[in-house]
């Protein structure tokens, strides 16, 4: 496990960062590595507990050994229930329990370092404006982008998922799925823009940038970034049909 010296957050901007990194990990753990984590969490080894780190990884481990532990330790046991539970149930427990964690981490660097009642309130509003991890994972953080997409467009997100040959600008992909709509004639309307602006990962939650390379399952509709995917837009040229990792996985399991 990394050691609390390497990393001690002094600002509200630290300490969010901080949080993200950590919070992309555990995601990771319970949506694109699903697999790997599912398999380590066996319910005849000892009490394990979900790490995740600001450098973006996660790791499954035995708790810390010293009393009082450095950080907050994350919730211990989880493997037990594995087997006792439908795999989706589990895996909705094991984020609500993440999301407890990494508020008390960023609370706990809060505390430490004597963030004031401003600090605290500008730091929770912060992490607040992202979607908890129970929600990128049970499909509620895609429930309510397709909701608002909806509300905003009908038309537009319509032809995003019918159109063979839309591309973002600056991307050469020809994948039909592996962009973001490009611009219509004149430009994009505001209510456009702003729909594209909404459009959150449904791997970290994170919303769309113009720079970023994004693809769409073509099973859910949901955008992903292709770096939380492990999809290149060289490797997106050769896909006919995407399938997000949630997607497959349900297949696989079915």
């Amino acid at each position: 496990m990394e050691p609390v010296e390497q990393y001690n957050p002094r600002t509200v901007e630290e300490v969010f960062r901080d949080f993200k990194g950590r919070r992309a990990g555990l995601i990771k753990a319970l949506t694109s590595d699903v697999e790997d984590f599912y398999a380590q969490c066996d319910p005849e080894k000892e009490n394990l507990c979900l790490y995740g780190f600001p450098s973006e990884q996660w790791e499954v481990n035995l708790p810390a050994e010293e009393v009082p532990p450095e950080l907050p330790e994350p919730a211990l046991g989880i493997n037990f229930a594995r087997d006792g539970m439908q795999e989706k149930d589990w895996l909705a427990l094991v984020a609500v329990h993440s999301d407890a964690w990494l508020l008390s981490v960023a609370f706990y660097f809060g505390a430490r370092f004597g963030f004031d009642k401003t600090d605290r309130k500008r730091l929770f509003n912060m992490i607040n404006d992202l979607p908890t991890i129970f929600e990128v994972v049970t499909g509620s953080a895609k429930k309510q982008m397709k909701e608002r997409s909806t509300v905003s467009n009908h038309s537009s997100t319509k032809s995003k998922s019918n159109s063979k040959s839309q591309q973002h600008p600056g991307m050469q992909v020809k994948h039909a799925k592996a962009t973001q709509p490009k611009e219509e004639e004149g430009g994009l309307e505001e209510e456009d823009e702003e729909e594209v602006g909404d459009t959150l990962c449904g791997a970290c939650g994170e919303t769309y940038a113009s720079d970023e390379f994004w693809i769409c399952c073509d099973i859910c509709e949901t955008w992903f970034h292709g770096k939380c995917v492990k999809i290149t837009p060289a490797r997106a040229e050769h896909i006919k049909q995407y399938k997000c990792p949630s997607c497959t996985n349900k297949r696989s399991r079915t």
